[in-house]
């Protein structure tokens, strides 16, 4: 892993991620089809410098804009978003790093980014009251070191991980993040993600049985929630950036399946199915569907570079809010167009066979991740009554 490639700049990013992406799209449904793990795409994307983009240029990244990170995730859900979903809450991870690291951790992290090793995540639990109810344990150590206590399950990542990072709260109750390596004794990596969707993203249960983490692998998270931040608005703009993918795949193959092997209906009177008006004006919905998500997620993108560069209560905000109309335009789009593909394909695109209904059932999955609902919400208290998003990591 050490000969990883270091990627320059924005421009050779995009370069990197639009090639490694049309790569991954030509076995995409057979991979989803057997539900065949991406070990070796994986081994491609550590080693292309793509994980790598969002380090700081004084530790050897490239420090790309959130503007090209959410055009990276486009790219790659576009062809599979089992693929693109995997690397997400890697890059959460490691702008945990920038926030709350210190000057050691933050070097030695990004060294090992540099070098290709992947983050994956252990955040969700099951059962409790709620996604923020988290009960995994550091118990203090009298060395002090300590033991991690918990198990965690939708672990996206972790099944691919050199390093996990691990949502957990210390006995004062205050939410930290240990870097815990993949191979740490008493932690165990389940396999047992059986989603209708995003299949091959291996996001299954991650059990914590008294796992030793030393005191410098532990961040404190609960302080990256005091004052104004971008913890949240990142995050969500790659989901965005996932949805949107999701959606411009699922029109790309359409509009290739009508071209290609879709016949006229007989009334229309043409000899192709793509001269038929009624396809022409619905293929032109869709195509206004996918530009309103493509354009709303660069709109979000650059208010989060806007916010980075000047961080205010209220630069802060209209970033929340700006990835929040984003998510919710590209998680309809999804779904919808995911959908519609069928609509506009005719009966033999739902041949199993094909893998077309990958896009639909990643979309349904992946929009599950955290309820639309709730960002219509803080849009409406925001625009009616200048209220401001909270700042609980998922907006």
């Amino acid at each position: 892993m050490s000969g990883a490639y270091v990627i320059a700049d924005d421009a050779e990013a995009l370069a990197v991620a639009a090639e490694l992406a049309a790569d991954f799209r030509t076995g995409a449904a057979e991979r989803d089809a057997r539900r065949r793990l991406p070990d070796a795409e994986l081994e491609r994307l550590s080693a292309s410098g793509l994980l790598a983009v969002t380090v700081p240029a004084d530790l050897g990244g490239a420090d790309v804009r959130a503007a090209t990170l959410a055009e990276i995730f486009r790219l790659l859900a576009a062809a599979d978003a089992s693929l693109a979903q995997i690397p997400q809450s890697h890059f959460v991870y490691v702008n945990v790093l920038r926030r709350q690291g210190t000057d050691e951790q933050q070097k030695f992290f990004f060294g090992e980014v540099l070098r290709g090793k992947r983050f994956g995540n252990a955040q969700s639990e099951a059962g409790t009251r709620h996604v923020q109810d988290i009960r995994t344990r550091l118990a203090r150590r009298p060395d002090g070191s300590y033991l991690l206590d918990g198990v965690k399950h939708y672990s996206t990542g972790a099944l691919f991980a050199h390093w996990i990072p691990v949502l957990a709260r210390t006995e004062d109750d205050n939410l930290h993040v240990a870097y815990v390596p993949r191979d740490a004794p008493g932690l165990t990596v389940v396999d047992d993600w059986d989603g209708m969707g995003q299949r091959t993203t291996a996001g299954g249960t991650v059990r914590l049985e008294s796992v030793p983490v030393p005191a410098d692998r532990i961040v404190p998270h609960h302080l990256t929630f005091q004052g104004p931040q971008l913890h949240g608005a990142f995050a969500q703009l790659l989901h965005a950036a996932i949805d949107a993918g999701i959606a411009f795949g699922a029109l790309t193959e359409a509009v290739e399946f009508v071209r290609t092997k879709s016949r006229p209906w007989f009334e229309s009177g043409f000899e192709t199915a793509a001269e038929d008006p009624l396809l022409i004006q619905r293929f032109g919905e869709l195509s206004i569907r996918v530009r309103t998500a493509d354009a709303l997620l660069a709109t979000a993108a650059r208010s989060v570079d806007a916010a980075r560069a000047d961080l205010t209560d209220d630069s802060a905000a209209e970033a929340s809010i700006a990835v929040a109309a984003a998510k919710v335009t590209a998680a309809e789009a999804a779904v919808d167009v995911g959908s519609a593909l069928f609509e506009v394909s005719g009966t033999r695109s739902a041949l199993d066979s094909l893998g077309l209904h990958r896009h639909w059932r990643d979309a349904r999955t992946h929009t599950l991740h955290d309820p639309s609902r709730w960002k219509v919400q803080h849009i409406g208290r925001h625009v009616l009554n200048g209220t401001r998003p909270p700042r609980h990591g998922l907006l």
